[in-house]
């Protein structure tokens, strides 16, 4: 539990400095994981090795991001890739996690993943575009008319 809490305070000091916040403007600089890899835990003798990539794009709804789901183990680091032409910002729906502003081409800090529980999480600009970890894809907005919304 230390662990985890260690990891969301390190998160928030880092969004913090970087700042945070919905519209363009670009004002983040995308940074590169700290590990390499994509996809789901692996390694040997006791720690996770892989950062796990969810791309980001131009689609909506639970098609908005891939994996989705994505397999993430509690401490495992995440980032997003944005193959999409427009800026995101993604955020847990439980508040615990978000990223800073990703531009088009960026990649967001690595996150290091608090629990391994089957969380959801959306882009506080297009709010239509939901993901999840762990077996859980997101739920997609009931009545959605948005350039993000699922056909």
């Amino acid at each position: 539990m230390y662990k985890a809490a260690s990891a969301a305070m390190a998160f928030a000091a880092a969004l913090a400095v970087a700042g945070c916040g919905g519209g363009g403007g670009g004002s983040s600089t995308p940074t590169s994981p700290s590990s390499g890899g994509s996809g789901g835990s692996g390694g040997t003798g006791g720690g996770i090795q892989t950062t796990v990539t969810i791309s980001i794009s131009g689609s909506s709804g639970k098609t908005a991001f891939n994996p989705n789901p994505a397999d993430v183990a509690s401490g495992q680091l995440v980032v997003f890739k944005n193959n999409d032409v427009v800026t995101h910002h993604i955020i847990l729906d439980d508040g615990t996690l978000q990223t800073a502003d990703i531009p088009p081409g960026g990649t967001s800090a690595a996150v290091a993943m608090g629990t391994s529980g089957a969380k959801t999480y959306h882009c506080t600009i297009h709010p239509v575009m939901v993901g999840g970890f762990n077996g859980n894809q997101g739920v997609d907005p009931p009545d959605c008319s948005q350039q993000y919304c699922g056909g």
